[in-house]
């Protein structure tokens, strides 16, 4: 008998760092975030402080969109990105440690329609006359000035980083 708990507490060991998808995600802040599973994550905030949660557990809650990064582990991805400025000015890219060219080129895809969508919502929102938010009985309410202009930053940070990423892999 004890030698099948040791076993269960080996195999925990051993699995614990064992190849798995990344995902990213981007805060309120443009922060970016990576994590191993796909666990929902769930951000609002409150007195101008960012709330995190697997619940949503506030009304303003909204779910967090996970982006597919790459295979690998956390700490591999944590010192691919580390060395990923030096790795931006050789004309071979960055690849994932255990990255296939069929998966790099995915992530690399993934990346790219990233930046463009993100692109095409950020210009949607420098063209447009006046911002605003549907509400829940579907009706616009429109933005103020200075909410628009928050809102824009916020676009254009996200922008910013999802094309930088995009564009470091493209090289």
């Amino acid at each position: 008998m004890s030698y099948l708990r040791l076993f269960i507490v080996l195999s925990i060991f051993c699995c614990g760092s064992a190849v798995a998808d990344i995902w990213k995600w981007i805060d309120a802040d443009g922060k970016t975030h990576f994590v191993s599973t796909q666990t929902a994550i769930y951000t609002w905030v409150e007195s101008e402080k960012v709330f995190y949660s697997d619940t949503p557990d506030h009304e303003d809650a909204v779910l967090v969109q996970l982006i597919w990064h790459s295979k690998g582990t956390m700490e591999d991805t944590q010192s691919t990105l580390a060395n990923m400025e030096s790795a931006a000015g050789s004309s071979d890219g960055y690849a994932f440690p255990d990255e296939t060219p069929e998966e790099r080129a995915a992530r690399e895809a993934v990346e790219a329609h990233h930046c463009k969508r993100v692109t095409e919502i950020y210009k949607s929102y420098e063209n447009a006359p006046r911002l605003y938010r549907t509400n829940a009985a579907g009706e616009r309410e429109y933005l103020s000035t200075k909410d628009a202009k928050a809102t824009m930053d916020e676009t254009k940070k996200k922008m910013d980083d999802a094309c930088k990423s995009a564009s470091v892999a493209s090289r």
